[in-house]
């Protein structure tokens, strides 16, 4: 069984790309929704967060835990891999390799949490990668929150964003990293501002590869899903057809359920 979480929503993403690579693994989704988004949180509270959550999906017998937030990567995958040595654990990281191996202007942009940009692993994400490519990393507040109360493509929202995205595509920059799995769910609006200038970069697939090489023997299960939550349960259970997840739903083992962990 594999255990993946995020502050919310946002891990759906990375969820849905793990149930394609292994459609007959369990899994288990942890929302923490009762202090979604992580983004504007300090790191330590992140930490206690993510060893509260790790430790939780590892009791109820996950044998492999992923953690699908890049903010939560950065601030605390380091220290839930010392937890539980026992437990192989994958973090998410900004597509910035790939989006350099990609690039052939020499500049892409990283769309991120504020929390991800001011981060040491960002930097040295851009340090090891990009050394010959410019990176403008760009802070996108309240985007999570947008995915989170399920917002995904009004008007305004569209144009803000073309304002947002648009000096750096004057610039020059032809791969666009979608630097937090909330923006995945953002991509319909994201994709006309970069058709023809820059590609959307986004690493959930990567991550099922990695968990597919990690991942024990599936026998005896069946493929179920699990939805957890530290608040409001059905929120999370209700966003599948607004998320274009509905396909998942043959799989899930019974209604969101309300943990406190």
């Amino acid at each position: 069984m594999i255990g993946v979480f995020d502050s919310g929503l946002g891990g759906l993403s990375v969820l849905a790309a793990i149930a394609r690579s292994l459609p007959l693994t369990d899994l288990v989704y942890f929302a923490d929704t009762a202090h979604v988004p992580y983004g504007d949180r300090d790191d330590t509270f992140i930490r206690q967060r993510v060893l509260r959550i790790g430790h939780h999906l590892a009791d109820s017998g996950c044998r492999q835990i992923v953690v699908a937030c890049n903010t939560a990567t950065a601030a605390a995958v380091a220290v839930l891999r010392e937890s539980l040595p026992e437990i192989p654990v994958v973090g998410i990281e900004p597509g910035v390799k790939p989006a350099v191996a990609a690039s052939k202007s020499g500049r892409i942009a990283v769309l991120t949490t504020p929390s991800t940009a001011r981060s040491e692993r960002l930097a040295r994400l851009i340090r090891q990668h990009a050394k010959n490519t410019h990176v403008d990393v760009l802070p996108c507040p309240g985007w999570a929150t947008r995915v989170e109360t399920l917002n995904l493509s009004d008007a305004d929202f569209a144009a803000a964003a073309r304002r947002h995205l648009e000096p750096a595509l004057e610039a020059g920059a032809d791969q666009i990293v979608l630097g937090c799995t909330h923006y995945s769910f953002l991509s319909p609006v994201l994709e006309p501002i970069a058709t023809g200038r820059a590609a959307l970069v986004d690493v959930a697939n990567a991550v099922a590869r990695q968990c597919v090489r990690l991942a024990h023997s599936s026998q005896g299960a069946s493929g179920r899903l699990t939805l957890l939550a530290s608040a409001h349960p059905e929120r999370l259970q209700a966003s599948f057809p607004v998320l274009g997840l509905s396909h998942l739903a043959p799989r899930l083992a019974g209604p969101a359920r309300l943990v406190t962990a």
